[in-house]
């Protein structure tokens, strides 16, 4: 029993998992972050770009 606790306790693939998760992550946020900025100042060109040709 004892063995199997201290493998157990070594074990760190579950470790490196959560680990990658995190990073996909925070990369996730920042592209959403980067997606969300750029998003806006694509609108606020495309107004004043229409409202010149009208």
């Amino acid at each position: 029993m004892k063995r199997i606790i201290s493998a157990f306790w070594a074990d760190r693939t579950g470790a490196t998992a959560i680990e990658y998760g995190l990073i996909a992550a925070g990369i996730s946020l920042a592209i959403i972050a980067a997606v969300n900025g750029l998003g806006s100042a694509l609108s606020s060109s495309f107004t004043s770009i229409s409202t010149s040709l009208k």
